[in-house]
């Protein structure tokens, strides 16, 4: 019996995986319907997540070698529940999507919270993404439509 299961691997990005993970933002964004939206240098990216200061962590998920998805995140306050862990983007590139990569990288987000001392996580999901809502459903997540997104852009 030969096994054509591919040999997928959880681990932490390095500063090398940087341009794939640029690859697999500008695919975010354009399945996000706003691909003109992803601005960030690769320079600044490397910089802001391996430099003096990271202000952004991420695990791959590496499938046969190749980084086929990504979690990145970063630590945000709140004056009410303290430090918590942000999900900014959760992504699978679309010929891998239902093969338990999301599972493993959101199951490994939830590990890496716990261990840090941090009290959860919250992220944002599109009202039309289904597919996301439905998965992460099933982790019990509260989705709350009260609150409004605000955002101002420097030039």
């Amino acid at each position: 019996m030969h096994n054509n299961q591919p040999t997928i691997v959880i681990r932490r990005a390095t500063a090398t995986d940087c341009p794939r993970l640029m690859e697999l933002i500008r695919e975010l964004a354009l399945f996000e319907k706003a691909p003109e939206q992803v601005t960030v240098s690769l320079e600044h990216f490397i910089l802001s997540g391996f430099g003096q200061h990271p202000v952004w962590w991420a695990f791959v998920a590496e499938c046969d070698g190749i980084v086929q998805g990504f979690a990145l995140y970063y630590i945000r306050y709140s004056t009410w529940k303290g430090q918590r862990m942000y999900l900014e983007d959760i992504l699978v590139t679309e010929p891998m999507r239902g093969k338990g990569l999301g599972k493993l990288l959101f199951e490994r987000l939830l590990e890496e919270a716990r261990e840090t001392g941090l009290n959860g996580m919250v992220w944002q999901v599109l009202e039309w993404n289904e597919p996301a809502i439905r998965f992460y459903k099933k982790y019990n997540a509260d989705l709350d439509p009260e609150w409004i997104n605000c955002s101002l852009t420097f030039q």
